[in-house]
């Protein structure tokens, strides 16, 4: 018996005639950029979410982008100062990547080795270790919440009013998932709907995918909604006033094709994460049946070969991913693949010390002017997720079966070792 990492398949084929009804109304109606159907799912995932707005776009990459562009966040061409944003090095690259795409300065933070999101006492220690001037200059901060799990949102608006900044969540991998907020009054609120604004993936991947490219901007502020709009539809004016542009924006339009299709998927997405939740307590049962793994609550594989995932108090974990630590996590990889069973390393190398930020000499003298020196050893923590972090197949149609060959293949390969 083989596990893949991923088996979309198998709820294509739960689902497969409610899929091929919407598509044909969209094929039936022929409008497939705009209307009804784009109209209704953003509405739908507005209320899933307690939001005021959901505007769809192409792409998460796209959500960011379009949000650093309506908050501001941008470097001014006549002026040389920089305009900072922070971030986790830890985490897909277009996090990174949006923000020097809008011209802005990508300041790193390294993550909590449990939750793997980002640190916020170390993001107050990277802040308070710039200059005054500098200060002022962090724009935004864009926590991620990696592997289906929100990161310290209380922590972090904390951060973010005392130093005037913006959030944008990135929440790509964290539809359904969910933070108790400690504020005036305890309340659940869901990844992505606490900040400026929550940017969503619909990659066929995620816990909720379409059958291409697609991504989604929500946030309770209608003028900066209105912004999204005219920036992902070129920055024109309005739908119905064509061919005037108030800003210049992009092609980052949802189409109607994909707003059907996961409209017919929104309505199974919180039993999918369920599932999700439950395949992840199996796994956690069957490697302490084992005896694979340390205590709850340690990073450290000395003692044992295996950390298990972590989940912070106060948070549903929707896993996205189901993560652990592992002792020769490469060679376990080769292993696993060997013996049929799916596995992914997200991710393998730190943005820091991807080749482009490495080279980038515009970057080197930003961060030398700052007295930070981006290099290996930088970021201890990110850098040993990278080199210990392994994904196991977690997909809602796992079955038991599944995960105990799963488990054992792993057992085995430890007992050789």
């Amino acid at each position: 018996m083989k596990v893949p990492l991923l088996d979309l398949k198998l709820q294509y084929a739960q689902i497969k005639d409610e899929i091929r009804s919407a598509i044909d109304e969209v094929l039936e109606s022929q409008q497939f950029i705009f209307g009804p159907k784009v109209e209704a799912f953003e509405k739908e995932i507005a209320h899933y979410m307690q939001v005021d707005h959901a505007i769809g776009v192409s792409s998460c990459t796209d959500a960011l982008f379009i949000s650093l562009k309506a908050l501001k966040i941008v470097k001014e061409e006549k002026k040389e100062e920089e305009v900072f944003v922070i971030t986790s090095p830890f985490t897909f690259f277009s996090t990174a990547s949006s923000i020097s795409r809008v011209g802005a300065t990508p300041l790193f933070v390294d993550i909590d080795p449990l939750t793997y999101t980002i640190s916020p006492e170390k993001m107050e220690e990277t802040i308070s270790s710039l200059k005054n001037d500098q200060r002022m200059k962090v724009k935004a901060i864009i926590p991620v919440h990696l592997y289906g799990q929100c990161a310290e949102m209380d922590s972090i608006a904390k951060i973010a009013k005392k130093y005037h900044s913006k959030i944008i969540e990135d929440a790509a991998q964290a539809l359904g998932a969910k933070h108790l907020s400690k504020g005036s009054a305890e309340s659940y609120q869901f990844a992505g709907s606490r900040g400026d604004f929550g940017c969503l993936s619909f990659f066929p991947t995620k816990n909720l995918g379409g059958y291409g490219e697609g991504g989604m901007v929500v946030t309770q502020d209608a003028a900066l909604a209105d912004m999204v709009r005219k920036l992902r539809h070129h920055g024109s004016r309005s739908q119905q006033e064509q061919y005037y542009y108030d800003e210049i924006g992009i092609n980052g339009r949802l189409d109607a094709l994909q707003a059907a299709i996961l409209q017919v998927k929104l309505k199974y997405l919180d039993q999918w994460n369920s599932k999700r939740r439950l395949n992840a307590n199996n796994y956690n049962k069957l490697f302490k049946e084992m005896g694979l793994v340390t205590d709850i609550g340690s990073h450290d594989l000395e003692e044992k070969p295996l950390v298990l995932p972590y989940v912070k108090d106060g948070n549903y974990h929707v896993f996205h991913q189901y993560v652990i630590r592992a002792r020769k996590r490469d060679r376990l990889k080769e292993f696993l693949k060997q013996n049929g069973i799916g596995c992914g390393i997200y991710y393998p190398l730190p943005i820091h010390l991807q080749p482009c930020y490495q080279e980038s000499r515009h970057l080197q003298s930003c961060y030398q002017k700052l007295r930070l020196d981006y290099k290996e050893g930088s970021f201890k923590e990110a850098e040993r997720a990278a080199r210990e972090v392994i994904a196991l197949p977690i997909y809602p149609e796992l079955t038991i079966e599944q995960q105990e060959l799963v488990v054992r293949t792993i057992k085995q390969f430890y007992r050789k070792k």
